[in-house]
């Protein structure tokens, strides 16, 4: 594990960047380090969310679960989910749940608008309960039917969202993904120092680099082990006439 700074075993992110790169704080301050780390974290943010749609990944400095509600308004349509509670930026949404005027919850069916066969505006004008949801962008959504009823956090909605982000003040906190991907955070943060300053091993920290990726693609390709694997048939859509 990698605390983000640790002046007394100087054996943090910012510490360990530093020693890999053979320069002191005035060479390469902590914000430039904090840049390069948050970079990273959004590299891996952002593999983790697109490798598995099964398992949502969340960062564990996050201190609140990737759940939110909001108002079901009578005859609005769309509703856009831009930030969580915390402001944290919400990148995707992963499903829409939608309280009744009798409390009960249904699963809307997530759709496309080139699904749906009569004009978008006409589709809109019919109201009732919603049934489905069409994701016009990453955090905006339109239902269909239109609302009928106001139900008061009637919408739920589950996200991925960006990472914990790191300041210059940071100490103790380590990045919120597995133990193991720690290391990659370093090597990012000497690297993108060493490419800035020119410096000789460059090329050392870049092949490095190639290491931490493809650690990182392995970890997140094989980190479902209670899944049970099922085979099926493969179907060879050449060789049908």
């Amino acid at each position: 594990m990698a605390v983000f700074s640790d002046t007394s075993t100087n054996l943090g992110i910012v510490q360990q960047v530093r020693s890999l790169m053979r320069v002191d704080a005035n060479q390469w301050p902590t914000a430039k380090i904090v840049n390069s780390v948050n970079n990273y974290l959004d590299r891996v943010g952002g593999y983790a969310i697109g490798a598995d749609r099964r398992f949502q990944w969340d960062d564990t400095n996050h201190s609140k679960l990737p759940i939110g509600t909001t108002n079901l308004v009578a005859n609005q349509p769309e509703y856009s989910f831009l930030t969580d509670e915390n402001g944290n930026r919400i990148l995707t949404l992963t499903r829409i749940d939608v309280k009744d005027v009798n409390g009960n919850w249904t699963r809307l069916t997530p759709i496309d608008q080139f699904n749906i066969g009569v004009g978008l505006d006409e589709a809109s004008r019919t109201t009732g309960y919603p049934m489905f949801y069409d994701k016009i962008s990453d955090n905006i959504i339109k239902l269909y039917p239109t609302p009928s009823n106001s139900v008061t956090a009637g919408i739920k909605f589950y996200f991925q969202r960006a990472p914990s982000y790191f300041t210059a003040s940071d100490t103790t906190k380590e990045p919120g993904v597995a133990s193991i991907l720690h290391r990659g955070f370093i090597i990012a943060g000497a690297y993108d120092g060493a490419l800035t300053l020119g410096l000789a091993n460059v090329q050392i920290l870049a092949i490095e680099m190639e290491k931490e990726q493809k650690a990182m693609e392995y970890y997140f390709t094989n980190r479902n082990n209670d899944d049970v694997l099922v085979m099926r048939p493969r179907t060879n859509e050449g060789s049908r006439r």
